[in-house]
C-alpha cells in the first residue's frame, strides 16, 4: 500500500503563507486520488481539499477556498497544499490522504501521521 508523510508544518503569523508537502511511497495498484484533512483541538477532523488523480481537478472547503490551492507533482510522487492568508482558526494538524476520494474522510484509506500548523494571533 501507499505511505503518505507531510512536512513543512509550523509556526506562522496571521496573513502569512505556508506549504505542506505530502510524499508518497511504496506501490499502489490503481489510480487514487489525494485529500488534505485537518482536525484542531477537541474538534472532528474536517475535509480541506483534494485533487483528483485522472484530471487534477481540485475542490476546497469553503473555509478555506481562495485561500489555500492543492497541487501535485506525479513524477515527484508529492502533493502540495499551498496556505495563503492565514488565519488563527486555521490551527491545526493537517494530514494527507490517499483513496477514492471525496469530501469525507471514509472516501480516504491511507493517511500520514500529520504536522501540525500554528497560526500566532
Amino acid at each position: 500500500q501507499v505511505q503518505l508523510v507531510e512536512s513543512g508544518g509550523g509556526l506562522v503569523q496571521v496573513g502569512g503563507s505556508l506549504r505542506l508537502s505530502c510524499a508518497a511511497s511504496g506501490r499502489t495498484f490503481s489510480p487514487y486520488n489525494m485529500g488534505w484533512f485537518r482536525q484542531a483541538p477537541g474538534k472532528e477532523r474536517d475535509f480541506v481539499g483534494s485533487i483528483f488523480w485522472s484530471t487534477s481537478r481540485t475542490v476546497y472547503a469553503d473555509s478555506v477556498k481562495g485561500r489555500f490551492t492543492i497541487s501535485r507533482d506525479n513524477a515527484k510522487r508529492t502533493t502540495y497544499l499551498q496556505m495563503n492568508s492565514l488565519k488563527s482558526e486555521d490551527t491545526a494538524v493537517y494530514y494527507c490522504a490517499a483513496g477514492l476520494g471525496g469530501t469525507s474522510s471514509a472516501g480516504y484509506s491511507n493517511w500520514g501521521p500529520g504536522t501540525q500548523v500554528t497560526v500566532s494571533s
